[in-house]
């Protein structure tokens, strides 16, 4: 019988955890999270909105700094940096994307790395990358990992095949695995004959944004974690996998909505407790 994940209540029981852990603070000196959101992209909105209400609900102060889409990216620099030397302020988040004129790169790596709640600065994707331990790792890819120990998935010596290789999720989820021991091959754009490689899967996660995985993609009992989503041509969410003709033949598999994404959520606010946690003891 397959298992479907239910990320929102895996997400709420953490979620309640940090709220209890938290409420033993004075209000003043609770963790504070400070986002900055550039231009008007629905999206974006909608994403940086709901960090907020989960931020506010469990007890993080929350604060959005909203800057339209002609500001400068000196502008948005500077603004990190007063971040970075304002004591009271726990974690930064740049919401991305960023208009196409402010380097990207620049920006996340003016984020002081014991603020950086994405885990996106080379200072803590280098220590991710060389095996040593960043101050936090990325939202998302934690949040998979999380999925997989809390329903007593075995890594070490199985394959996972990762489909997609964004700094965001596919390059550091597979370093990730890597560090767990996995077998790991990475999958993209120009991978030919990709069906012969995710039949052979253990593991199979897929965060491409666009339907890729059919039923004739895995093997019987494979493991299948959805990260993408985006809205298919009659506006209905979805993700990369094809869930209805799919999940028969997997043991486990993550639904979109509902799945990933309220992970992702979760260890946003659990990456900022712990930053938090270790700005205490520098």
């Amino acid at each position: 019988m397959t298992i479907i994940f239910d990320g929102k209540k895996l997400r709420d029981k953490i979620l309640n955890e940090l709220r209890l852990k938290i409420a033993n603070f004075d209000y003043s000196k609770r963790p504070r999270l400070d986002v900055i959101l550039v231009g008007d992209d629905p999206a974006s909105k909608i994403y940086v909105n709901n960090k907020r209400k989960f931020a506010d609900k469990i007890g993080i102060r929350s604060y959005v700094h909203t800057f339209n889409n002609s500001v400068s990216e000196d502008a948005i620099i500077k603004k990190i940096k007063e971040f970075n030397e304002d004591k009271s302020v726990t974690a930064i988040l740049v919401q991305l994307p960023l208009p196409e004129h402010i380097n990207k790169y620049k920006v996340i790596n003016a984020i002081s790395p014991q603020k950086d709640v994405d885990g996106l600065t080379d200072y803590n994707k280098m220590k991710l990358y060389s095996g040593g331990t960043p101050f936090v790792y990325p939202c998302t890819p934690k949040g998979v990992i999380k999925i997989l120990d809390e329903n007593n998935i075995k890594i070490e010596g199985k394959h996972a095949v990762v489909i997609g290789r964004s700094d965001l999720v596919g390059r550091p989820l597979a370093q990730m695995l890597l560090n767990r021991n996995a077998t790991v091959t990475v999958c993209h754009s120009k991978t030919e004959s990709l069906s012969n490689i995710t039949k052979t899967a253990d593991i199979l996660i897929s965060a491409v944004g666009k339907k890729l995985i059919g039923e004739n993609m895995i093997k019987s009992g494979c493991v299948v974690i959805d990260v993408g989503i985006f809205k298919d041509e009659n506006d209905q969410t979805t993700g990369d996998v094809d869930f209805g003709k799919v999940k028969s033949n997997a043991d486990f598999i993550t639904p979109v909505p509902g799945g990933v994404g309220p992970m992702t959520i979760a260890s946003l606010m659990s990456n900022t407790l712990e930053l938090y946690n270790k700005s205490s003891r520098l």
